[in-house]
C-alpha cells in the first residue's frame, strides 16, 4: 500500500500494564430479563432501545438491543452497530443519532452489547480466536441476533449493513470476513483488519505499532475462513490522523485486506482532498468497493457533524467526536437508505 497518512504519532498506549485489565475475562452465569432501556434525546429521556433475550444459544454471552421504528416498509433493511470499549449501545446511540436515522429512513437498528463479565472494559474480544471463529463465541452470538431480527421483523436479506467503532470495528472485520454473504455494506471506524492478533499482547502491539501482513498478504485470513465466497460487501474504512489508540497503519492494512479480497489493484485509487481530510476511492464495475476516509487531525472515535443545539458529541459519549463530516449521515448515503415515506 502506498496510501500516505498525513501525521505520525509519538505515542498511543502509555504502557501495556495500564491496559492489561482491558482484556481480563470473567463470567457469572446470569441472564437479564427483557426490558426497555433509555437514551437521552433533545426532549429528555425516552425509551428507545429494547433488550431482547432468547435470540439463540448465545455462546458469546452478549446482550442484544433493538430499535424498531413505529413505521417500517414491508421488508425493512437492518443496520447493525457495534460499539467500542467503554461505550454502551445507549451512549453510542444518543450521541450518534442512529435511532433517529432509523425512524426517518425506515430500518431496524440492532446493537449487540458486550458484557463487563466478558471483558472488564466492555470491549468485544476481537483478538481471541475462540470469540471470532465461525459459528462460535461472540461472532456466533451476533449472527444469531441478526437471524432473530430477520425472522421476527421480515428483514430484507439483501439490505443488511454493519458498522463498528474501535473494538467494534475489529469485530466488524471478523464478521464480514466470516459471513461475507450476509452483508451488503460495512464500515470499519478506527478498527483493525481481520487476522491481526491471536491474544491480548499481540492485539495491544498491533494497535500501537501495526503488524506485518500474514503470509499470502492481508487477504489471506479472509480467504482462509471463507474459501468458497465470491461476493463481498462494499467496505468503507474511517481513520483519524491524530488517533492515539489505533495507529493509522491499521487502516492501511484494512484497505489492503479488502482490495486483495476483491482483486482490485491498489493503483486504481482515486483520491479527492476534502475540507475534513482525504477520501480515497476504489471502484469495480462502476461502483465503489473500498473507501478510505482519512480525517485530518481527528482522534479516536466516530465522526459526527455538530449541528448547533442538536449537537451531541462528547456530552453524551466521549468517543463520538465533532468533525467536518458525519459518518452516520454518510453511511446512509453509501447504503442508499433514503427517507421512508409510508
Amino acid at each position: 500500500m502506498k496510501v500516505r497518512f498525513a501525521k505520525s504519532f509519538s505515542r498511543l498506549l502509555k504502557t501495556q500494564r495500564k491496559f492489561q485489565s482491558l482484556f481480563e475475562k470473567a463470567w457469572k452465569n446470569s441472564q437479564a430479563k427483557t426490558r426497555s432501556t433509555s437514551t437521552v434525546s433533545k426532549g429528555g429521556v425516552s425509551p428507545v432501545l429494547r433488550e431482547v433475550v432468547g435470540f439463540g444459544s448465545n455462546p458469546g454471552r452478549l446482550g442484544m438491543k433493538l430499535f424498531l421504528p413505529k413505521r417500517l416498509p414491508a421488508k425493512p433493511p437492518l443496520v447493525v452497530i457495534l460499539h467500542g470499549c467503554r461505550q454502551t449501545p445507549e451512549s453510542f446511540d444518543a450521541a450518534s443519532g442512529f435511532s433517529r436515522l432509523a425512524a426517518q429512513r425506515g430500518f431496524v437498528l440492532l446493537y449487540p452489547q458486550q458484557k463487563n463479565a466478558n471483558n472488564a472494559h466492555g470491549c468485544f474480544n476481537w483478538f481471541r480466536p475462540s470469540a471470532v471463529a465461525r459459528d462460535r463465541g461472540e461472532l456466533m452470538s451476533v449472527r444469531q441476533m441478526i437471524e432473530h431480527a430477520i425472522d421476527r421483523h421480515r428483514i430484507d436479506r439483501s439490505r443488511i449493513y454493519i458498522a463498528g467503532l474501535s473494538a467494534g470495528g475489529a469485530m466488524t472485520s471478523a464478521l464480514i470476513a466470516t459471513y461475507s454473504g450476509l452483508f451488503a455494506g460495512a464500515a470499519i471506524v478506527g478498527g483493525m483488519p481481520f487476522g491481526t492478533a491471536r491474544d491480548a499482547v499481540s492485539a495491544l502491539r498491533a494497535m500501537k505499532s501495526g503488524t506485518a501482513p500474514p503470509p499470502g498478504g492481508w487477504g489471506s485470513p479472509v480467504k482462509a475462513v471463507s474459501p468458497a465466497q465470491s461476493v463481498w460487501p462494499n467496505v468503507s474504512i474511517w481513520q483519524g490522523t491524530a488517533d492515539r489508540v489505533v495507529k493509522s497503519v491499521n487502516a492501511e492494512a484494512c484497505v489492503a485486506q479488502w482490495l486483495e479480497v476483491a482483486g482490485i489493484p491498489e493503483e486504481m485509487r482515486r483520491t479527492v482532498v476534502q475540507p475534513w481530510g482525504t477520501l480515497v476511492r476504489w471502484e469495480q464495475h462502476g461502483r465503489f468497493r473500498v473507501l478510505l476516509y482519512l480525517l485530518q487531525g481527528f482522534g479516536h472515535g466516530l465522526p459526527v457533524r455538530d449541528l448547533g443545539k442538536e449537537g451531541r458529541g462528547r456530552k453524551l459519549d466521549p468517543f463520538v467526536l465533532d468533525a467536518g463530516i458525519s459518518a452516520p449521515a454518510e453511511l446512509m448515503r453509501l447504503w442508499n437508505l433514503k427517507r421512508f415515506v409510508p
